[in-house]
């Protein structure tokens, strides 16, 4: 059986890794997701208002970018970036996100419940909620609603209805189960947009399926620009959950010669367990309607994680991705802070680009390989997001004037 075929599927199963361990309550609401989801993504009026909002409101075809100054001058391997932060809403949510409301229209759901850590998944909910006039609730833990102000406005601003999660620990998985709880309150006129390749199939399907947009453009870009080459020889994506790197592996999951680069993050050595390496020391649990691979510790309890990145810093990962690395499909890595942040430094200098953290990791990782690797190689990175929101954490780095900034900024603010 093809890979392709068993990444998206409508059974519940990634071979080992799989699931759909929900409340009776919800298994007729993802039967209908399901079967709807499957129905209209091979629906010609669905697919004609879908590349509508690809080409008008997404804008669609995200570049491929040769980065011509740090491969020729440095005498690498070809190294391109896919710029999915050009998008809407500066990232690769909002491919999703326009889907799945898509899919709730048809389903005639007037509401969308979501749950958010940060900004690019409730940002691109809150957008193309707006756009399509649907009501917007999104639960976000309160470290992050307390930290992310900037990003609550542009939620709110978008008429999204933000709600802070107080109870429980206060961390991204009471916000799911805030989110949750609405959702079997509100059956009826509610859809629940899930962020990722994770949670109770169909949403690993469906969240793959939903990128598909851009492995036909890498394809079909790769060619205009290499004539001769069809196929990259690496591919490289930082890896939290999931529909960030499996876009971009997934259509060439059966091209064995084409490798592929998962990037996990670290600090300085392993077992500090300061880290978000779920791949390092690989245990299977139940958590969150899924069988996966989870962080945990020595008591078998789903473990505390850390990376510079938020995007990264978290316990668990999709079945698929699972699945891919037990059979040696796809290799996994790791990348420090310190790499991260000097791949920012680099990326800048030499493209002027600028990464979001978490994409800074696969940044690394690529320039790592690229300096191994002869110069007729060809190697594909991902840049999920655009740095902007990772601002507070990456100037006081690289610029020690700009603490002082912000203290002057806000104690002269009133005059």
């Amino acid at each position: 059986m093809k890979l392709k075929n068993i990444i998206i599927n409508e059974s519940w199963y990634f071979w080992e890794f799989w699931g759909r361990f929900v409340p009776e309550l919800l298994i007729p609401i993802m039967d209908e997701i399901r079967d709807s989801f499957f129905q209209l993504k091979t629906d010609p009026v669905f697919l004609s208002e879908l590349k509508n909002l690809y080409k008008n409101y997404i804008w669609r075809p995200s570049p491929l970018v040769y980065a011509q100054h740090l491969t020729e001058k440095l005498g690498w391997a070809k190294i391109y970036f896919k710029n999915e932060w050009l998008n809407h809403t500066w990232a690769h949510k909002i491919n999703h996100c326009v889907w799945q409301a898509l899919v709730a229209k048809y389903l005639w759901k007037t509401r969308i419940i979501a749950e958010t850590w940060a900004w690019q998944h409730g940002l691109a909910t809150a957008s193309i909620c707006a756009k399509l006039w649907l009501e917007c609730v999104i639960y976000m833990w309160k470290k992050d609603y307390e930290r992310q102000r900037p990003n609550v406005y542009y939620m709110e601003l978008a008429w999204a209805k933000v709600i802070s999660v107080n109870n429980g620990n206060q961390t991204l998985r009471d916000a799911v189960n805030a989110a949750i709880k609405d959702l079997v309150n509100n059956t009826t006129d509610s859809y629940y947009l899930l962020w990722t390749a994770c949670g109770p199939n169909p949403y690993p399907s469906m969240n793959v399926f939903f990128q598909k947009i851009i492995w036909e453009e890498i394809k079909t870009q790769l060619i205009e620009q290499e004539k001769n080459k069809i196929l990259p020889d690496y591919l490289v994506a930082c890896v939290w959950w999931g529909s960030n790197s499996l876009w971009m592996f997934y259509e060439f999951l059966d091209d064995n010669e084409v490798k592929m680069i998962g990037v996990e993050a670290w600090w300085k050595w392993i077992r500090s367990w300061k880290h978000a390496a779920r791949f390092i020391d690989k245990k299977v649990w139940v958590l969150e309607w899924y069988k996966s691979y989870f962080l945990q510790n020595n008591d078998g309890q789903i473990s505390d994680t850390y990376s510079i990145s938020a995007w990264l810093d978290y316990s668990w990962v999709s079945p698929q991705l699972s699945y891919l690395e037990s059979i040696s499909r796809i290799e996994m890595t790791n990348i420090t802070d310190d790499e991260a942040l000097s791949a920012i430094s680099t990326l800048m200098k030499s493209e002027w680009i600028l990464p979001a953290m978490e994409s800074a990791h696969a940044v690394a990782e690529t320039i790592k390989r690229a300096q191994l690797l002869s110069t007729n190689k060809i190697i594909i990175c991902n840049l999920s997001g655009r740095g902007d929101k990772d601002l507070f954490i990456t100037a006081p780095k690289f610029d020690d004037k700009f603490l002082p900034f912000l203290h002057n900024y806000i104690h002269n603010y009133d005059s």
